[in-house]
């Protein structure tokens, strides 16, 4: 294990010294010292970015993924919580499908108008569930 500053990390890693600072922050990774006023980071800290990113790409919250890294850049990751995500993002997968394939329908329709075109009706009557359905989910908040 060796030590890299900040600015160094956020080279080789990419990501902005502003957002190490904020993970740091939020307890995301953690400094073991300076030199003058740069941050020192254990090299573990890449592996623990490329898990924050990967957590982030699954749809996990910050807190989420502070939850599951350890303080030496290991992780412990709660698997009923990875089943119910894998569950959301299929329930997500489903339903960009079903809007992919009525798009695709509608593009290739042989209806004069969309408006004539059932499989379009039933595409805005979903979409417009769906979103009268957030909007008071939201508001019950």
């Amino acid at each position: 294990m060796g030590a890299i500053d900040i600015s160094n990390l956020s080279k080789r890693s990419g990501v902005p010294a502003s957002t190490l600072r904020y993970y740091e922050e939020k307890k995301l990774i953690k400094s073991i010292g300076r030199i003058g006023l740069k941050r020192l980071f254990d090299t573990y800290v890449f592996e623990q970015l490329e898990f924050i990113a990967l957590g982030q790409r699954a749809g996990f919250s910050l807190e989420d993924i502070q939850a599951m890294l350890t303080t030496k850049g290991e992780y412990e990751i709660n698997r009923d919580k990875l089943q119910e995500k894998a569950q959301e993002i299929g329930q997500h997968v489903k339903q960009l499908t079903a809007i992919q394939r009525c798009l695709e329908h509608a593009a290739k329709c042989s209806a004069e108008r969309h408006s004539e075109c059932p499989k379009f009706q039933k595409l805005l009557r979903v979409a417009g569930k769906d979103q009268a359905r957030k909007n008071n989910k939201s508001s019950n908040q």
